[in-house]
Formats: structure tokens, sequence, C-alpha cells
């Protein structure tokens, strides 16, 4: 835990630990223009104090609170499922108002600007307000329910976030579903064209949930990428917000999935976010169950994504919640050690992969700009060995052919697509250095990952895999079959890979 220390300069203002005690609120407006409040408690003895930081979607504990005259500085402790972290804190009392720097702001970054609190009242006791108060019921003991029949093979298409996040609309949609057939992407298995947050609206009287001004007609757009040969994706939480801010389903999951019915929607993304703010930790499962049975019980078939970072071993009962994939990971970058980081962890998890129920490693960063198409063919050929869906997140009107042909790769994603579902794993590490196996229903797959920044010349014996001297060796990015006897060799690029096709006739 790290405690802010800093240099107490004589100040003008000269403040006690009676005017930090007690409530402190911080409003704001966001991006979907709705009020959204952050409370700090402060309870103090002496010089020192601690409290509570709540919004919305969470809460913080203080810690090791200290005063010195008008100046304060404090560290607060998020602890949420899998995610412990501190951060540290300084600030300023100046009568009813108290402004907060972070203590120690990242190098090289923009300086930050002081968040401004105002005290309205003396009460140090947190009482949330009535909107945020749980009003779900129980739920009956957690029971499996039956698979929905739908993934068997790892989900392939696009999602708006990396590239487009707030900014993405009705007509940008229809752009990329263009771009999708023009490019040859569709063609390539790429069907799912997914909408990501900030498309919400508001609910009407009778609680039904429209989209906002970016989207004036859902079903229309339905109809016109239904028409190009794809289906299209959707974003909500189980919380009362979404993470940008926006309408969540809590409450409204049967309506809001007959909504996504009607409009003819193929595929949610429900991410857990603010539903901490609702849901104890034991409720995960069966608040996501909660909307794949709604879902289910519209008649339509939906793919379901659960995105909720890969908290709780969600693995273990992914697929009896009624998922079809689930993230294993926080959020990706479009760079190498994001990217490096979160595939090459994939390790160990093959087991609770299989056809309707995949791991999700996050989606692909492939032609961001951000890596080099090295990196990024390691990035395609690591997500394919773990039979991770393949969705992209790039701006597919503006690809480069280079990159087109990196996510159009057919040879690559046969070995993703492969019917026997199985995900791939580490058989060999040395340094940087790594050597990976995926069966196949016809064969192997065998990938060659340099993560070091030099070339370097690997061997993979085909024993050590567990294989017998194959009838045929295909090279999947040259495209070429290669000769090998007992073993294959190869100079793998710096970040780079080489992915071999393993038949036994």
């Amino acid at each position: 835990m790290q405690i802010f220390a800093f240099c107490l300069v004589l100040a003008t203002a000269v403040s006690s630990a009676a005017d930090l005690a007690g409530t402190w609120k911080l409003e704001q407006t966001g991006r979907n223009g709705q009020r959204r409040v952050t409370t700090y408690v402060f309870k103090t003895g002496g010089e020192t104090f601690t409290g509570l930081v709540a919004t919305p979607t969470e809460q913080r504990e203080i810690l090791h609170g200290v005063i010195r005259g008008n100046q304060i500085a404090f560290d607060t402790h998020f602890e949420f499922y899998e995610a412990n972290r501190i951060d540290s804190y300084k600030g300023e009392i100046n009568g009813e108002q108290l402004s907060i720097l972070p203590a120690n702001p990242p190098q090289g970054g923009r300086a930050a600007t002081p968040i401004v609190l105002r005290k309205t009242s003396n009460e140090t006791v947190y009482t949330p307000p009535p909107e945020l108060a749980r009003t779900h019921k129980p739920f009956p003991p957690f029971q499996p329910i039956a698979p929905n029949g739908l993934a068997q093979t790892p989900p392939m298409g696009w999602n708006s976030w990396n590239k487009f996040a707030g900014r993405i609309d009705d007509a940008t949609v229809r752009a990329i579903a263009d771009a999708m057939v023009s490019s040859g992407m569709r063609d390539a298995g790429y069907v799912y064209v997914n909408i990501d947050d900030t498309w919400e609206g508001a609910r009407d009287s009778r609680g039904s949930l429209h989209p906002n001004s970016k989207f004036p007609d859902m079903k229309a757009l339905a109809d016109y990428v239904h028409s190009k040969g794809l289906k299209l994706g959707i974003y909500s939480s189980p919380g009362r917000t979404t993470c940008a801010g926006f309408e969540g389903s809590y409450g409204h999951e049967e309506q809001d999935a007959k909504t996504w019915a009607e409009w003819g929607i193929d595929y949610l993304k429900y991410d857990w976010c603010s539903a901490s703010a609702v849901y104890h930790r034991d409720e995960m499962a069966p608040a996501y169950q909660k909307m794949a049975r709604a879902l289910l019980a519209t008649g339509r078939p939906i793919v379901l994504s659960l995105c909720q970072y890969g908290w709780l071993d969600v693995g273990t009962w992914g697929a009896a919640a009624g998922g079809n994939l689930w993230r294993t990971t926080g959020d990706i970058r479009d760079a190498w050690d994001s990217m490096s980081r979160i595939g090459f962890d994939q390790d160990g998890r093959e087991k609770v992969a299989g056809p309707g129920h995949w791991n999700d490693p996050d989606m692909l960063e492939i032609g961001n700009g951000a890596m080099t198409d090295a990196e990024y063919r390691t990035h395609f050929s690591l997500w394919s060995m773990l039979a991770a869906p393949l969705i992209a997140g790039n701006d597919v009107r503006a690809a480069t052919p280079g990159i087109r042909e990196i996510l159009t790769n057919r040879e690559v994603i046969a070995i993703d697509q492969d019917k026997l579902g199985a995900q791939g794993f580490r058989v060999r590490r040395d340094g940087a250095l790594e050597v990976w196996k995926k069966p196949l229903s016809d064969g192997v797959a065998v990938g060659l990952f340099n993560r070091g920044a030099q070339a370097a010349w690997m061997t993979v014996k085909w024993a050590e895999i567990g294989a017998a001297a194959p009838s045929k060796v295909r090279d999947l990015w040259g495209h070429e079959d290669v000769s090998a006897g007992a073993e294959f060799a190869a100079d793998v690029p710096a970040h780079g890979v080489a992915l071999l096709r393993l038949r036994h006739d």
C-alpha cells in the first residue's frame, strides 16, 4: 500500500478535523446527459481519518487519511472480485469546498485537473439514495440451463468499441456492414456486426427502452445488416447503467430481451460494469442466467456474450448460466504488451472451452495502427490457436491490403473454426520462445511464437507435441507446403510467429 507523504507549507487557511468530517459531493453530467453524483464520507479522529467514496457503480474504502492544516492526503482501496488496487490522493480544504488531485499523476501525461467537492452535511454515515436501492428479489438456487445450440464454432464478426467508442452511429454501422462485404470479410466468416455501448436512449412510460438519436430506427438498421447476409449485435449491462453511463437492463431483462428480438438482434454483449452496485458476488451467475432465460423466451436465436472480465472463475459456470462466450480478462489495448500478456496468459483454460461455449480474451486490435503487421499476425495466430472469438475492432473501410490479408487468411481462420472446438495450449517455453499445440479434427496446429525483441531460430520436434511424423506440413502464413522430417525449424521474426498445420493421411 502506498501512503502519500508531503511537506506542510504554511497556509493562509487552517482547517481542522471537524472541518473535514461529514459528507461531500461531486455532481457531474455524463455523456448521456444524466446526472452522476459521487459521495465522499469522511470520519475523523484527531489528525487522521477514514471513510468511503460511493458512486452509482461502486464503493471504495478511504484509508490512511492524514490532516495537516488545510492539507489532506489519503488512499482509496478498491476491492471487487479479483480486482484489488490502491490509489493515493492529496487535497486542500477551503471552507465548504474540497479540491482533490491524484498524489502520483502518470509521468509525461497532462496535468490532472482537480475535482472540487462541496460539503453537504456533517453526517458521517453513508445512506444510498433511493434510486440506488436494490429492487430485485432473491434468486432461486442456481441450476444449469440447457445450451441454446448457438456458436458451435467461435463467433466471428466486428465490434464498434475499439475504434469508435462513443462515436458509433447508424450511418457508420451501415458503412461497416458494406465494407465487410466488399472487403471479403463476410465471405471469410465474419458475420456479426456488433454495436457496443452508447446506443441507448431513455425508457418510455411503459419501461420500454428506445435507442438515442444516433440510432433513429434500430429495426431498420437490423433489416439493412441482414440484407447484406450479416447479423446485428447489441450491448447492455445487468446493472442500472452501462460502462459509459447509459441505460442498463436491471429490472427490465425480459422487456429488453423482447425488444431486441423484435428489432432483429442476433447477439448480445452483456457487460457487468455497474451491476456491482446492485448484486452481491454470489449473484453474478444467476444475474447472467436471468438474461439468458429472457433471451431464450423470445424464441429468437441470440448469442450471449458474458463480459465480466474473468471474475469468479467464470469458465466453471459461464456455460451453465447460458453464456456462449465469456471474457477471461480486462480490456485489451492496441499494444504489444497488452495483447501478448492477455493472449499467452490464456494457457490452462482449455478444459472449459468447446462448441457452444468459448473463452474470450477480448476483441481483435488488428488494423488499429499501434502494432506492426508481424505483431498483428501473432495476434491473429494466437487467437486462432486459442479457439477464441474473432471479433475485429478496426475501421474496416480504411483497412490496408496487408491488414485485410491478415484478417481474411482463411487457412488461419480454419484453425480457429475447426469443428473439434479444442483450445490450444503451451507445450514448451524457453524464455521468450514458446511452442503451442491445438488439436484439430483432422490433424494438429502448431505455433512457434517469438515474444522476444530479436529474431530467433526456433525448432520443434513432432515427438514433443505428441504427434507422429506428419505426411504434410503447411505453412499457414507462407501459404505453402514445407518439408519436414522428425522436426521443423524456422527463423521467426521478433514478436512474430510461424504457424503450421500438420496432417496425417
